[in-house]
């Protein structure tokens, strides 16, 4: 009887040995699996990650297009200029030609002294800046120049501290002016200019600093032959009619 409890004793230790890691064993894989919501979780977060990926891939695609549109447009502006430049050296001889005379008549149109000749440039440019006298006015011009007392009056260039005007040429000075080139100052022009009368003579302008002698006649200006002097220091209008009296003049060159 003892014996039989005693082998009863050892199978049930036998068995409860050989059932405890087999039990032990279970409980683990219970434990490293997952549950059900863990499971629904993950698949949650993987659709997400699913969705999210397009939008992604979306802006990515847009970022990457305005960055290249930006980059195009950057170089556009930067080889706008050197495109021209290229442009204009790709033109025939002749068209760069015409272009150039078509700017440069619209500078002479806003420029219209250029197109003048050197002559009528000068009498132009002096009279933008002087004030011209009309014929019928000539009379009331020079009386208001007329001289009360001549001597005490008109001073040379010397007294006045030396001529500083334009110098003429020689070669012109010789074939226009001197004791045998005379002239009448009523056929050419006539100006006010720094409160002087001028005129224009051989291509330049004489400003008669001086007063004229109050002997002379009323209408000298008309009916005298005059000619223009460079003196040892400076520029003299003479009378014929009065050889011995000299006005003071300066040349203006335009």
């Amino acid at each position: 009887m003892k014996l039989l409890q005693i082998i009863s004793t050892g199978v049930l230790l036998l068995f409860l040995g050989t059932g405890a890691p087999t039990y032990a064993e279970r409980d683990q894989r219970q434990e490293l699996k997952p549950s059900k919501q863990e499971q629904q979780g993950k698949y949650e977060k993987q659709q997400a990650d699913i969705k999210q990926q397009p939008r992604d891939k979306n802006e990515r695609q847009r970022q990457n297009t305005q960055k290249q549109q930006r980059k195009q447009n950057n170089q556009q502006q930067r080889g706008t200029p050197r495109e021209q430049q290229d442009q204009g050296k790709r033109q025939p001889q002749s068209q760069r030609a015409g272009q150039l005379d078509q700017n440069k008549r619209q500078e002479h149109a806003q420029h219209p002294v250029a197109n003048k000749p050197p002559q009528q440039r000068r009498d132009y440019r002096a009279s933008q800046q002087g004030q011209r006298v009309q014929q019928g006015q000539h009379r009331e011009v020079w009386q208001q120049h007329r001289a009360r007392n001549w001597q005490s009056e008109h001073r040379d260039w010397r007294q006045r501290g030396g001529y500083s005007g334009y110098r003429i040429p020689d070669d012109h000075y010789r074939g226009n002016f001197g004791a045998n080139h005379w002239f009448r100052i009523h056929r050419y022009p006539i100006e006010i200019y720094g409160g002087h009368p001028r005129f224009w003579y051989a291509g330049f302008w004489f400003g008669v600093m001086d007063p004229w002698p109050e002997y002379w006649s009323d209408d000298w200006y008309d009916n005298d032959d005059v000619y223009v002097v460079y003196a040892e220091d400076g520029y003299y209008l003479y009378n014929r009619r009065y050889p011995m009296d000299r006005i003071a003049i300066t040349v203006y060159v335009d």
